[in-house]
């Protein structure tokens, strides 16, 4: 403890500098493997390499935090699994870039040199974001640092690969996927976001074969994949179209002949009611080419552009866009455009770079999600079902049963080269033979002996690593590791696998959340873990999402900057409700940074209070604290309960209004008070009585020990602060992050006192300061007053508390009795127990009405062009809603103000009238 006077000014930027260094310093966060406390863990959601701290980072990251603190504090040994994801298709593109303003490209390079550039990249630039989480106060354990590229998780991705391959859940085959044109590589479904777009609708006619003066219109918003057409298909009950099924059309511009088709799929209402059938470039046509059994005709290349083929023709080589254009052209000139409308429909863009993704026919290898025999989906459903992996809050269960039930295999190559290579080999000399697939690579084929292998080209989605990452940053598979690192693997796993809780935004609960829960299940046998918080998004402060156009991105680096990181970490947490996305603006954070200025300011009037030496000897009776230490330590021990619970049910936001509410409301703006009545009132060595030095050093006591237990109640939530401060104050341990947090004693909850102080000082004080403010009595004036109690017991409960309330209120000594009757020309404050009479002359009333009268008027030439226009029926009919709206609350806040004037004006009226 040291007493040290403060500065006087908080100095963010020094104080997290300084603790940032000491936690790490002291390894403070690092967890032991063997213990015997109960234990706690988390892995951080893996930031990508390239990243840097957004606030999306900040608010996951602060939730986690806040976590983390608060369990090591209650005894748990903690284990926050800090880490970085490769992020395959985004670092690859990082590198790309920056090769292409050296005149380079990848292919240039080669494989090798261009992995060996990205590694450089990686080392040198890669990893700020994790620098940066140390900035906002993560207490993660950073040394168990993990990258999804680590030697040890590379041979868990590995081994998964291999033991899933084995078991048939890993194959490879030829379909129908999503193709990013500038990744150049294959997408899963959930890397394909879909947008609503504005097209058009294209009416085609295709001639029968043997009536070339008959035809069919089909519609497509794809005119250019015309070109790939293997039938045409219609409703089998169409009446429309019940005797062309099975006749054949001749494709326009190729004049080759493809059937006409009868299928269910059909949707008779939309366009003609016949449709193109494109196997190989739309997902719905495969289905209904597979069973058909039709041909699938590839027109594109891997660049978007038509390929060369028999049916391409002129348009070989043009880009999707120009040969749309041209084919549009060449129908009309051939007459078979039957018509073009405006349409709206989804298009499919990849995650990574917004480009139009196109579906492709290519092999691929797929993880077989919903094997009869063998699923990976179901139990990871039941797991969820059977609240073994609690989804939090379970409003997200439907989401996560709709898409798990429904889940298709899952393609997992990726024709990229930075991530996990595939470990299947190709022998050379048996071209059309199945893969081998191994842990390391094999020096021969084992089916014909020959040397000649070549590695699998592509590399795992990145996806793929992420969803071992609960047991591969613990250790798994320890099997081939040395001795002591099998040891230490196998104890990591044994104490912090299933880990607790993960922390996570609700956009990755099918990319990320869904496969762990799949892979957990498969190879540890048990959840990865128990409980997961989704959280919501970080919107501005009118709940638009963030994008650089709309130039309304809130950089949280700048904000910690200039409010401080606490301040930015206590906003996250108060706006983190269950459910509702998170409307940030500046102004609350400052408010927040005033929060902790209030915290800094009430520190340094404590300890320019404390005795010299600090609060020394045993803890003062009960008998010898005044009313408003017990109603403190009362408050105190009630928040402690209150807080306690809020962040066992994951809700941040009560914890920290509560911790609000009892910091700024009671003890600073109500106990540090109260308590300058019992410190002020004189010093042993200037004769005070023994009473009041008793009194004295309770207050004392109590000050001190209730300010140290709220900063150890505040330091998850806001740990530089309440570090920088709690050296002055007692503490148990060289940090607050491992002392104890507080726990609620219920013999310390007085109901009674805290209603007594309530009702008798503070709704008192409180009204007799807003009758100040009504009739502009200044704040140093004292008020001589009468108190007129309504028995006994509020007699002297009142006379108990009075100095507080003569302080507090700035009265003189006022009389006290029961039922006295009321005073010419005074007013009445009003409570349960009592009635407080203040004398007001006349000429000060009559000031008041003046100047109430003068303000009125005032008013009312405010609301009357505002009443005009609700006169006004062409505004009321004609003006938008939000304006109409806008109105309506203007009138209204007039309204109300005058109403507010008009009866303060009553009540001094009432006063002159009732002295005359």
């Amino acid at each position: 403890m040291s007493q040290e006077i403060l500065e006087k000014v908080y100095d963010p930027k020094r104080v997290e500098e300084k603790w940032v260094a000491f936690w790490e310093k002291e390894r403070l966060f690092h967890a032991a493997p063997e213990s015997d406390r109960p234990s706690f863990s988390m892995v951080i959601p893996p930031p990508n390499v390239t990243g840097s701290l957004h606030v999306g980072h900040a608010l996951n990251n602060t939730l986690q935090d806040i976590l983390a603190r608060w369990k090591r504090m209650r005894g748990f040994n903690v284990l926050w699994v800090p880490g970085m994801d490769h992020a395959g298709i985004a670092t690859q593109n990082v590198v790309e870039r920056q090769l292409a303003k050296e005149g380079l490209d990848r292919h240039q390079l080669g494989r090798e040199r261009f992995i060996e550039r990205v590694w450089q990249w990686k080392e040198t630039s890669g990893g700020t974001i994790l620098r940066q989480l140390k900035r906002l106060g993560a207490s993660c354990d950073w040394e168990r640092e993990r990258f999804t590229l680590d030697p040890g998780l590379s041979a868990a991705v590995r081994e998964v690969f291999v033991r899933l391959h084995q078991e048939g859940l890993i194959y490879r085959a030829e379909r129908l996927i999503n193709w990013c044109p500038r990744c150049q590589t294959a997408l899963s479904d959930i890397e394909v976001e879909h947008e609503e777009s504005r097209g058009k609708l294209y009416r085609i006619d295709y001639p029968l074969a043997d009536h070339p003066d008959q035809k069919i219109t089909v519609a497509t918003t794809r005119p250019e994949t015309m070109l790939g057409d293997t039938a045409v298909a219609v409703h089998p009950e169409d009446e429309r179209y019940q005797k062309l099924i099975g006749k054949k059309v001749r494709l326009p511009l190729t004049g080759v002949e493809i059937p006409v088709i009868a299928d269910p799929v059909v949707d008779r209402t939309f366009g003609t009611g016949a449709v193109k059938v494109t196997p190989a470039h739309d997902f719905n046509d495969e289905a209904i080419g597979r069973r058909h059994q039709l041909p699938f005709e590839n027109i594109l290349t891997q660049d978007a552009h038509l390929a060369k083929t028999s049916r391409t023709g002129r348009y070989a080589g043009m880009t999707i866009s120009e040969a749309r254009n041209q084919v549009v052209q060449d129908l009309e000139k051939e007459g078979l455009l039957h018509g073009i409308e405006e349409h709206s429909h989804a298009v499919g863009r990849c995650y990574r770079c917004k480009t139009v993704v196109e579906p492709f026919v290519s092999t691929q290898w797929y993880v077989r999600i919903n094997d009869p025999k063998n699923s990976l989906a179901a139990p990871a459903i039941d797991a969820v079902r059977q609240k073994k992996i609690r989804l939090i809050p379970e409003s997200w269960e439907p989401n996560y049963f709709g898409w798990m039930e429904n889940i298709q295999d899952w393609c997992i190559s990726r024709q990229i080269w930075w991530g996990h290579q595939i470990p299947a080999w190709y022998c050379l000399k048996e071209a059309d033979k199945e893969p081998i697939v191994a842990l390391t690579p094999p020096e021969k084929c084992p089916r014909c002996g020959s040397t000649e292998l070549r590695q699998d080209p592509d590399v795992l989605d990145t996806w793929f690593s992420s969803a071992l990452w609960p047991f591969s940053t613990l250790g798994w598979p320890p099997g081939d590791q040395p001795d002591g690192l099998k040891k230490e693997a196998e104890q990591l796993l044994k104490t912090f696998y299933p880990t607790s809780t993960l922390v996570t935004s609700f956009d990755i609960l099918f990319f990320w959340v869904a496969r762990m829960a799949m892979m957990g299940l498969h190879f540890m046998k048990e959840v990865p873990f128990r409980d997961v918080y989704i959280h919501a998004l970080v919107r501005d402060a009118e709940g638009q999402k963030m994008s650089k156009s709309k130039g309304n991105v809130i950089d949280p680096l700048e904000i910690m900057d200039r409010f401080g990181t606490d301040a930015l970490r206590f906003t996250l947490a108060a706006m983190a409700s269950p459910g509702r996305d998170v409307k940030l603006a500046e102004e609350r954070i400052e408010g927040y940074r005033n929060f902790a200025n209030k915290l800094w300011n009430a520190a340094r009037f404590i300890l320019m209070n404390l005795p010299e030496g600090g609060v020394t000897g045993p803890a003062p009776g009960l008998a010898e604290r005044s009313p408003a230490d017990h109603w403190i330590t009362s408050r105190l021990h009630r928040a402690i309960g209150s807080i306690n619970d809020s962040l066992e049910r994951y809700r941040f936001d009560e914890a920290a209004q509560a911790l609000y509410q009892f910091i700024w409301h009671e003890f600073c703006d109500w106990y540090l008070e109260l308590a300058k009545v019992d410190l002020q009132g004189g010093s042993e060595a200037h004769g005070l009585d023994n009473e009041a030095a008793t009194r004295k050093r309770a207050t004392a006591h109590t000050l001190s020990e209730t300010f140290s237990a709220l900063l150890h109640l505040l330091h998850p939530l806001m740990p530089f602060i309440t570090e920088e401060l709690a050296v002055h104050f007692p503490r148990q341990a060289k940090s607050l992050a491992v002392a104890p947090y507080p726990t609620a004693d219920p013999t310390k909850v007085n109901s009674v006192i805290e209603e007594i102080v309530q009702e008798i000082v503070i709704e008192t004080v409180v009204r007799i300061r807003n009758l100040r403010g009504e009739m502009n009595i200044p704040p140093s004036e004292e008020l001589a007053v009468q108190i007129s109690a309504n028995d006994e017991r509020a007699r002297d409960l009142f006379r108990n508390h009075l100095p507080y309330i003569q302080r507090l209120a700035r009265l003189s000594e006022p009389t006290i009795g029961i039922d006295m009757p009321l005073p010419k020309q005074a007013a009445t404050v009003l409570t349960d127990m009592v009635k407080v009479y203040i004398p007001v002359d006349e000429a000060r009333l009559r000031k008041e009405i003046d100047r109430l009268e003068k303000a009125m008027a005032k008013l009312d030439k405010e609301l009357e062009p505002v009443e005009r226009k609700f006169q006004d029926q062409n505004i009321m009919t004609k003006a938008p809603k939000e304006v109409i709206a806008k109105l309506e609350t203007q009138r209204a806040d007039l309204q109300a103000k005058r109403a507010k004037l008009n009866e303060d004006l009553r009540r001094f009226r009432e006063m002159i009238s009732g002295s005359e």
